[in-house]
């Protein structure tokens, strides 16, 4: 009798990538980032949650960065979950892989995907409280995570009120649709982008995070905004990745996941692949806001 399933060799599967994926990512070389004490420190993850090897081995090369780099959140933008969604899917697709960043204390907070079911936003070591779309804050840092698979009038309205009010120096906003993107399978959604861009730009949000194409890419700027692409968490379309002049940078042969840091005025952010190479890198200067802070 075969045991592929026994919890054993689970067990032994998850230690054994542990082990490999901090082999890869020491010898890559430092975490690029300034790494100061009291700084806001988060990662971003999107389109992971495949419950395969290639998300235990990204979850992986996250926990061995956070021993170095201790962040405690991260922004999962969407499909966080692929395929049938019940109590032991879930926690195949994300409290396993990712079961050592969570018993250190690291909060994830989960934007829906067009593959992910309703009900898991009552799943909740993600952390949605059973909504569609909603605001935290971190520090100096207001985070707007929005449901793009229905934006509706209601959604809108909230938003357009949550993004007003807001008065923290760094305004984020993720969800799992890419405004702007250059990849073949999807690229920008540009009816999207009709919707929410006039309000991102009105009430000063400085960054947005999306997934949805299996790669990994970097806007230059759009009207004032950073536009990042990071949906290779655990699905991969290699390859995909058709560059144009709005491209600032782009990874197509990996897995990736991106660690950002928070200084005053300065986003630090740096982007790792399965293998632990640094794929990219950087920093935006904020640009203070029209809307009074």
């Amino acid at each position: 009798m075969g045991c592929g399933r026994c919890p054993m060799r689970r067990n032994a599967l998850i230690v054994a990538v542990v082990f490999t994926a901090g082999a890869m990512l020491l010898a890559s070389g430092a975490v690029l980032l300034p790494n100061e004490r009291d700084s806001l420190k988060f990662a971003v993850i999107g389109d992971n949650g495949t419950g395969d090897r290639p998300e235990f081995e990204v979850a992986a090369q996250m926990a061995v960065l956070h021993e170095q780099f201790a962040y405690d959140l991260v922004l999962m933008v969407g499909d966080n979950f692929y395929g049938s969604q019940k109590p032991a899917d879930l926690d195949k697709k994300f409290a396993q892989p990712f079961k050592p960043l969570i018993d250190a204390g690291v909060t994830f907070q989960a934007a829906l995907g067009n593959h992910d079911d309703l009900s898991t936003i009552n799943y909740p070591p993600i952390n949605m409280r059973g909504q569609r779309y909603y605001t935290y804050a971190r520090k100096n840092v207001r985070f707007f995570v929005l449901d793009t698979n229905v934006v509706d009038r209601a959604q809108l309205a909230w938003a357009e009120s949550v993004m007003q009010q807001s008065r923290e120096e760094w305004k984020i906003a993720y969800f799992h649709h890419p405004l702007y993107g250059n990849a073949g399978r999807h690229g920008s959604n540009v009816d999207l982008r009709v919707l929410l861009e006039p309000l991102l730009v009105q009430y000063g949000i400085q960054v947005v995070f999306s997934g949805h194409d299996h790669v990994y890419e970097r806007l230059k700027p759009q009207r004032g905004i950073y536009y990042f692409v990071t949906g290779s968490g655990g699905q991969l379309r290699k390859g995909d990745l058709e560059r144009s002049d709005s491209t600032a940078a782009g990874f197509d042969q990996d897995r990736t996941f991106l660690i950002a840091e928070i200084i005053g005025d300065q986003l630090h952010f740096q982007v790792v692949s399965r293998t632990g190479a640094t794929v990219d890198s950087g920093q935006i200067r904020r640009v203070p806001s029209r809307i009074g802070t």
